[in-house]
């Protein structure tokens, strides 16, 4: 049985829809998608990265994807309870550009990394948390990960003040046994820290698997508004809503959000199951090669993508 009143719910529509459209949101759309998720109950909203423009190719992208603080608090000049949370990149970030909490708009800071940056990203948060941030540690591409690497990771990150950390499919390529067995490895291995899930739709499990942590005691699960993401996207935040049955939780703030926001957005960017991502996420592959296939003429034709990816003759770059 679900403790329903135990979850935070964390939509990152703007961070990782951000993907999909290169973070081309306007003021409005995220001003209204901020009134509507707080109307919905929803416990934090990822307003985007906060990575460093100069440690990256801009390539006109929209504002979301290297916050400034200025800009924050015009677009929210006035937070309600649900939390502001943004995401950094290791390795680009520049520590220096994060104020301290009490001069930010920002409650959370979320450190993604790969397992072979840990260190890096514990440094990172040891900085963030003393600035007064909550943070959450997301260890990206676990089904990649060996055993002995996690394990020793997993040493650190208990010695770490980090509040959260992260089960995240990054290539949609989990199961319920999948997931499953990593959150009870996290339990056993972390008993001191909280957990969190961040699932991807590419077998169209991200729900069911997402679940499966709320099942298991997990606190933070997130979610995007009809699914936007990156490729096949996320798990759905009004599918969370309806199923978390606590007097918190209103659906239909997410109705309207979905209706007047994500229905037009849909119709000028592409994100979702398609069997591109279904076959990358089957093989275990990040999903740039099926992103890649959808923005070419040939991007229906599966077979030929199918054969390309498991043919042994050729060599997927």
């Amino acid at each position: 049985m679900v403790r329903k009143d135990s979850h935070k719910i964390l939509d990152c529509t703007i961070r990782d829809g951000g993907l999909v459209n290169n973070w081309d949101f306007s003021v409005e759309f995220v001003q209204n998608l901020y009134r509507g998720l707080s109307e919905a109950g929803v416990a934090y909203m990822e307003i985007g990265y906060k990575n460093s423009a100069k440690l990256l190719k801009s390539e006109d992208s929209g504002p979301w994807r290297f916050l400034n603080e200025d800009f924050l608090k015009e677009v929210i000049p006035t937070k309600t309870e649900t939390k502001l949370s943004a995401l950094v990149d290791i390795g680009r970030v520049d520590e220096n550009d994060i104020l301290p909490r009490e001069e930010s708009v920002l409650d959370l800071i979320r450190v993604a990394t790969y397992i072979k940056d840990v260190d890096k990203a514990i440094e990172l948060i040891e900085k963030f948390h003393s600035m007064g941030y909550e943070t959450t540690l997301n260890i990206m591409a676990l089904s990649h990960v060996k055993e002995n690497e996690l394990s020793e990771a997993f040493a650190e990150i208990a010695k770490s003040p980090v509040d959260v950390v992260y089960v995240v499919d990054s290539y949609g390529s989990m199961d319920h046994r999948d997931v499953d067995y990593m959150i009870s490895k996290f339990q056993r291995m972390l008993p001191d820290k909280e957990l969190g899930v961040h699932m991807h739709n590419n077998m169209q499990l991200a729900f069911s698997n997402t679940l499966i942590g709320a099942e298991k005691g997990v606190s933070y699960l997130d979610s995007s508004v009809y699914g936007m993401g990156r490729a096949a996207g996320n798990c759905p935040t009004e599918l969370l809503v309806s199923y978390l049955k606590h007097p918190k939780y209103n659906l239909r703030p997410v109705l309207e959000i979905i209706e007047k926001l994500m229905i037009p957005m849909r119709e000028k960017v592409e994100w979702g199951y398609l069997i591109p991502y279904t076959v990358t996420g089957i093989l275990n592959e990040h999903p740039r090669t099926a992103m890649a296939l959808r923005n070419s003429e040939d991007k229906d034709k599966y077979v030929e993508f199918y054969d390309r990816l498991t043919s042994p003759e050729i060599m997927v770059k």
